[in-house]
């Protein structure tokens, strides 16, 4: 539920001024479907509450498949109307959409590794070419456009070359239950080594070039737990465990430092980590602890020369920067101070130099450091121009480098790579994502503005909108706040497809998340999560009471645990919104959290609460969405989710959606899409992804006559 996987599913929700597109309309041929009530007591520190729906937790089931499929049948029927418009807004997308396009080649090693996409092909086509000839022929590495023929589903994950480049390991989920397959293919002869199964999808080489490490997943919680060690040409059972995590509340995962002298397993949960070191050259060598691990302690660990470089929130809550020996990770010295006006997020080490991903008034920054102490130049921030937007380093693969590449975007300005020489001080675009369909960005304007919470917090919103876009007109508001994911202000070229309709489009930027420092996550989250939602509230009100939109013209999405914050929000002020989106949502929060053969549950315990404790259940069970229904009209909706959803189970909306269906007062719209073979990120080809978007579009645009 962290990633911006949700954000990206959603960056689109869509309104349009009335009149120009034909509405949804009632039909007496499609009717909602009926779920049927099979009561099941569910009983917690004498507390019993009945659980209608309990049965659709059952994929296995024919009478669930029966009833999802009705649902999906009654979406469809009801969307119907709309699909002309839907069309017209998906070539809308294609048009500004480079569809033969290039990422700016990244250098490992001897090779430059580059994806291509091609116009009509959903899928990538990822190669390489000697770094040394940039005019080389592309040497195909996977063209998942052949891969995944004869699969309703397929997402290519990791790919990782082995040190000397003459194997790549890649990681295959043919579900969307983000359970991936491992294989390795030999890049001289073309043979794949298969038969690696059941895990995250996580994975680095040993230097010596014959040994990865990869991260199994328990089979029933899906909680990454176990780290074993594969050498090339054998089979998985003589395939060696090297760590397992023993620990409910802890997941695991395995990575490499840039400088490729150590490889570390990270242990973490919400509130703790712990990291472990082995020579990189060694894989057979012992795995020693950086740090043991301590409540409420989390750091991570990078290397250069004989020190590992510390980021650390001990006695500092915004994190900070140390140093330590290799041979004595406990003896530190202060490479960054703790700042209260400051949240380091993350930090890359180059030999030379580092950079610190910082936050500071609610932004990104980008601060670049000398590794020694002896400063060959003195601390300097990369200068960004836009009132809100989104930044952060990639493709930094090299260790001895004097360039620092990272992207940036804004609510107006498309993706960009840009690149920073240090001995020049000259910054060089590599490229900027073209756009189609006649966009000028001199027609747009983005604000940062702030709403007044109910504690008198000033809650920040980014916004953006025509020049020309009439005062109150429609607005579509954005949310998530949850594991301290901060939602930034990045570019989308589909969201024009409101903005020249006459939308603004915001984001809310709710406690929850860390847009203001460690604090503004502390204050949304287990006994304070009301916090986010009265957050998202005020933004609301604030966007309405400041001229921007009206509540007739108003909507709100979020996925995930975005979607767990629309549901509370709609619960709380079903008067609000005009219309809302709620993709993959997490509202089922009490039964969820109190079954621990659920993934996600044990090691988010610190994030929502315990519900096994009492006081943790009474709470969270005052704002979740399903336990706190009721009789009362609530807007416009629509709710997504995927049969095969590992992050949230698809039965939690379902659930969702009958209850509202039998306890909601009036008649607005109430529609369930389930992808039958998706997951948490849904459906997996670029093409389908922008279908799914014109349908959201489309739904909000139809509630505009209504």
């Amino acid at each position: 539920m962290k990633t911006r996987l949700a954000l990206a599913l959603l960056s689109a929700a869509a309104c349009q001024s009335p009149g120009s597109d034909a509405p949804m309309t009632h039909s007496s041929s499609a009717l909602p479907p009926v779920c049927d009530t099979r009561p099941k007591e569910l009983e917690a520190h004498g507390d019993v509450r009945i659980d209608n729906y309990y049965w659709l937790n059952n994929p296995d089931d024919p009478d669930v498949l029966a009833y999802l499929r009705a649902e999906n049948a009654y979406t469809k029927a009801r969307m119907a109307p709309t699909e002309s418009l839907q069309e017209k807004l998906f070539q809308e997308f294609r048009e500004r959409l480079q569809e033969t396009d290039e990422t700016v080649p990244v250098v490992r090693g001897p090779y430059a590794y580059f994806t291509r996409t091609f116009e009509g092909k959903p899928y990538p086509v990822h190669c390489r070419r000697p770094a040394s000839t940039p005019d080389a022929p592309a040497e195909i590495l996977f063209d998942v456009n052949a891969l995944s023929e004869g699969h309703d589903y397929y997402s290519l994950g990791t790919r990782e070359p082995s040190p000397d480049h003459t194997s790549i390991a890649y990681a295959v989920d043919k579900r969307g239950r983000r359970i991936y397959d491992i294989e390795i293919k030999n890049l001289h002869r073309g043979d794949i080594e298969r038969g690696i199964r059941g895990t995250s999808g996580n994975l680095v080489w040993a230097e010596d070039g014959q040994t990865i490490f990869y991260v199994k997943r328990d089979p029933v919680t899906l909680r990454a737990f176990q780290v074993w060690k594969h050498r090339l040409g054998t089979s998985q059972p003589l395939d060696e465990l090297v760590f397992e995590e023993t620990d409910e509340e802890f997941s695991c995962y395995v990575t490499k430092s840039r400088s490729k002298k150590f490889l570390f397993i990270v242990s973490d949960q919400t509130l703790t980590s712990e990291v472990r070191a082995l020579d990189a050259s060694s894989p057979d060598g012992p795995w020693q602890v950086v740090l043991p691990r301590e409540r409420g302690h989390e750091y991570s660990v990078d290397h250069a020369g004989d020190r590992f470089f510390i980021r650390t929130n001990r006695t500092a809550e915004n994190f900070k920067l140390v140093t330590a020996p290799t041979s004595d990770p406990s003896n530190w010295t202060e490479k960054i101070p703790h700042r209260l006006d400051t949240l380091i997020e993350d930090v890359d080490v180059f030999g030379t130099h580092l950079v610190a991903q910082v936050r500071r008034g609610g932004l990104i920054h980008l601060v670049v450091h000398p590794v020694d102490g002896e400063a060959p130049f003195d601390p300097f921030e990369i200068e960004f121009e836009d009132p809100a937007y989104e930044a952060g380093l990639s493709g930094n693969v090299s260790f001895d480098t004097r360039k620092i590449r990272y992207t940036y975007s804004s609510l107006t300005t498309p993706d960009s790579v840009l690149e920073l020489d240090l001995d020049t001080g000259l910054t060089e675009r590599l490229k900027e994502a073209a756009v189609g369909g006649g966009f000028d960005r001199s027609e747009y304007v983005s604000e940062r503005v702030f709403a007044e919470a109910e504690d008198g917090t000033s809650v920040p919103i980014s916004l953006v909108r025509r020049r020309d876009a009439p005062k109150p007109g429609p607005l579509v508001l954005y949310g998530y706040g949850s594991y301290g994911s901060s939602m930034d202000a990045y570019f989308s070229s589909n969201v024009i497809s409101l903005l020249d309709r006459g939308f603004t489009y915001a984001i809310a930027h709710v406690r929850g998340g860390q847009e203001l420092g460690r604090m503004w996550y502390e204050n949304g989250k287990l006994k304070k999560k009301m916090n986010t939602f009265t957050d998202f509230i005020a933004c609301g009100e604030h966007l309405v009471q400041a001229g921007y939109t009206t509540n007739g013209e108003m909507f709100a999405m979020g996925g995930s645990a975005g979607g767990l914050l629309m549901g509370a929000v709609i619960n709380l002020r079903p008067d609000l919104f005009h219309g809302v989106i709620a993709a993959v949502p997490f509202v089922d929060v009490v039964t969820t959290m109190l079954d621990d053969s659920i993934p996600l549950t044990t090691f988010e315990y610190d994030e929502w609460g315990n519900p096994n404790q009492e006081d943790d259940y009474r709470y969270m069970l005052s704002y979740s969405p399903y336990d706190q229904v009721s009789a009362q009209e609530y807007p416009h909706l629509l709710v997504t989710t995927g049969l095969h959803d590992s992050q949230v189970q698809y039965f939690e909306p379902a659930k969702w959606v009958a209850k509202l269906r039998a306890t909601g007062t009036g008649k607005s719209e109430l529609l369930f899409d389930c992808e039958m073979d998706a997951g948490h990120g849904g459906v997996s080809g670029r093409y389908d992804r922008l279908r799914k978007t014109a349908q959201s579009f489309a739904f909000f645009i139809s509630l505009l006559d209504r």
